[in-house]
């Protein structure tokens, strides 16, 4: 995937028709024709051979935009999508090859020679017209180029004095458990995390103390390298970071401490407040507790997962609690009062008489603080579960029976 196979090698010594010589001829023909037809009478090949072309991309696609988009529709999709994918914000794998593509689609795009033989014949025209896929080298120095004199980026750019810049620390997460009552009514924790914190030895800079950095001779201080492959559609250019300083231009001998990172892991105790209200899945923040950052970069947050164990009587719903409340078939039809277990307490609650199986009874404000604001709460709703005996001794069925007797001869209308 990502290739085509073409079976035949085209002499690239001389062309009857442009006078193309050695590969530095003028000729331009369209990448679909030299893939899918068959070699010209005119191009001597050998029986047998093969050669690997890669699949190119739409520039245009790249950047998002129609054939016939204007140059300021142009530049502005390519500032927006480098802003997104600079391998100095977004980290994510393939973030660099994806700004590396995109600049690579802007280069062209914007320069309108280069834009109409792209139009016409192609990436492979722009190489076979001996201009290649621009002028710069690497694409850090477009993106520093179109982005001076616009107010910069807040410090963000491709060059090594970008990459050398603080850097805020990566965040923490820990995961706290609770009681059913803690996470009602808020409670003040000790926890201990691990992270990083910056080296007492080298004051966080990564370097041996007493020595100073100097300029990386593998990239010249670039943080960057370009490796170049000649192919028979021109020269291909990838441009990487710089396996020797780590893309910061900077070579220096690394602190044993920390092992160049101006980092150690440590452990820490620190105390928490847990407001009241909080429920599984609610998360904490609590800034500056994260890991430090690099290069006098400021610390990253710590994020706290609360997970709340279940109590064995009260359920939660909400800010509500549940409650079910068993009665007897006697007292539901007489009415009773019975005690209920709350998160305050212990509370009396009265069964009014004639209460019906499945009643819910609202035990006001007994129920979980809202987040944020404990001073509102809700309610414990109490259902009541009427129990019928199964069996019944012979003194009580035979006042049932005498019960049953009299509610027959009583007119409807009276027991209204």
């Amino acid at each position: 995937p990502g290739t085509f196979i073409v079976k035949y090698v085209v002499n690239l010594y001389h062309c009857r028709t442009c006078s193309f010589t050695r590969g530095r001829g003028k000729h331009l023909a369209s990448p679909s024709a030299s893939l899918n037809h068959a070699p010209s009478p005119r191009f001597r090949h050998r029986r047998g051979s093969r050669f690997i072309v890669r699949a190119e991309s739409d520039f245009y696609s790249v950047l998002g935009v129609s054939r016939n988009a204007s140059k300021s529709e142009i530049k502005s999709a390519y500032r927006k999508l480098a802003r997104s994918y600079h391998p100095d914000v977004n980290k994510e794998p393939g973030a660099e090859q994806k700004f590396k593509d995109i600049s690579n689609a802007y280069e062209v795009l914007s320069d309108d020679e280069k834009r109409a033989i792209y139009d016409k014949y192609g990436e492979a025209g722009l190489k076979g017209s001996g201009m290649g896929t621009g002028d710069y080298s690497n694409p850090f120095d477009l993106f520093e180029s179109l982005f001076e004199g616009f107010g910069g980026m807040g410090g963000m750019g491709g060059g090594r004095a970008a990459r050398n810049r603080p850097m805020q620390g990566d965040d923490e997460s820990y995961n706290l458990v609770l009681n059913f009552k803690d996470a009602v009514f808020g409670v003040e924790k000790e926890i201990e995390i691990t992270r990083l914190e910056g080296c007492n030895t080298c004051d966080g800079s990564g370097a041996k103390p007493g020595t100073k950095p100097t300029t990386c001779k593998t990239c010249g201080g670039q943080g960057q390298v370009v490796s170049s492959t000649r192919t028979p559609l021109g020269i291909f250019q990838q441009v990487s970071t710089c396996n020797t300083c780590g893309g910061t231009g900077e070579f220096s001998t690394p602190c044993k401490t920390c092992g160049g990172d101006g980092r150690v892991r440590k452990t820490k105790r620190i105390s928490l407040k847990v407001p009241a209200g909080v429920d599984s899945g609610s998360r904490l923040r609590v800034r500056s507790e994260g890991n430090a950052g690099q290069r006098g970069g400021p610390p990253g947050d710590l994020y706290v997962f609360i997970d709340v164990l279940s109590d064995s009587v009260l359920k939660r719903d909400g800010t509500n609690i549940l409650y079910t409340c068993k009665v007897s078939y006697i007292d539901a039809i007489l009415g009773t009062t019975v005690k209920v277990p709350t998160v305050d307490g212990v509370v009396d609650l009265k069964i009014p008489s004639g209460t019906q199986p499945g009643t819910t009874l609202v035990m006001s404000k007994k129920g979980v603080p809202l987040l944020g604001k404990s001073n509102a709460r809700g309610d414990q709703l109490v259902r009541v579960q009427v129990e019928i005996p199964k069996r019944l001794s012979s003194d009580e069925r035979k006042l049932i029976e005498e019960l049953a007797n009299l509610n027959k001869a009583e007119p409807a209308n009276s027991r209204r």
